[in-house]
């Protein structure tokens, strides 16, 4: 899966252990990948492309986004490593925080970092003008089990990506977007474009393709963690699952939301 953005660069996806995504952003000669877990599929994809690793980026500190940085860096000492300042994390020579901004000179681009807390409390996104690498904070369909925050830490996290323009390519690290739009629709059912969605993500499934990446637009229209304000959304809960006056709110809707989705 490739997405050209310029004549200089282009993003590919990796696929690693089961579902996920290692984002690998190339031109000719140089690479730089989002969240290597494992080592192995992206040193051959450095090698089937004859490409030198750049760097490295980490959004958090889950070992299935962390476990292949120690044999990319032996293969490619040069390689910088950036991540958040958590020291559990090996390998992290250059730690970011919020409203930072990170170039890389190999591709002439810039990003801005946001911390993105809620599904781990290190979490950080990396965010271009046109796109986001974003880890597990937002899917499209649905967000990150929320492993480490509380309920009004992660919906402010979230509703700091949904600000952002809807052209905005989302690049997430799992495909998990057919799940999270079987869960969508137990909530948002009479959304048209949730339901158009979900069919084309069920064709591009049954056909083994990815559903990435997606937009920040498109997530607007059928997410329901960023539809939290949803009247249908809150009615359908109330109905069937909720007498809870939380649900006034947009952090009590999020977390009933959250948790209707952990036992899904």
């Amino acid at each position: 899966m490739n997405e050209n953005y310029t004549m200089t660069y282009q993003i590919s996806s990796i696929k690693a252990f089961t579902d996920n995504y290692i984002w690998a952003l190339h031109n000719n000669t140089h690479a730089l990948v989002v969240d290597p877990g494992d080592a192995k599929p992206v040193i051959a994809f450095l090698k089937a492309h004859q490409l030198t690793l750049d760097c490295i980026l980490i959004t958090h500190h889950h070992f299935d986004h962390t476990g292949g940085i120690a044999a990319l860096t032996a293969a490619f000492p040069k390689a910088k490593v950036y991540g958040p300042n958590n020291p559990t994390i090996t390998g992290i020579n250059y730690t970011l925080q919020d409203s930072d901004t990170l170039h890389i000179k190999a591709f002439d681009i810039t990003f801005t970092i946001l911390a993105t807390p809620g599904h781990t409390l290190d979490h950080i996104v990396y965010v271009h003008e046109d796109f986001l690498f974003c880890g597990d904070t937002l899917f499209s369909g649905g967000c990150g089990r929320m492993f480490e925050g509380t309920p009004d830490v992660f919906h402010t996290s979230l509703q700091k990506l949904a600000a952002l323009p809807s052209r905005t390519k989302v690049y997430c690290t799992h495909e998990y977007t057919q799940a999270n739009l079987a869960f969508a629709l137990s909530v948002d059912g009479t959304n048209s474009e949730l339901n158009h969605y979900s069919k084309w993500v069920n064709v591009q499934r049954q056909q083994n393709k990815i559903t990435l990446p997606s937009t920040i637009g498109k997530e607007r229209e059928i997410n329901p963690f960023l539809r939290c304000h949803s009247t249908a959304i809150r009615k359908t809960i109330f109905e069937n699952y909720s007498e809870n006056s939380a649900l006034t709110t947009q952090i009590g809707t999020f977390a009933k939301l959250r948790e209707l989705k952990d036992n899904f």
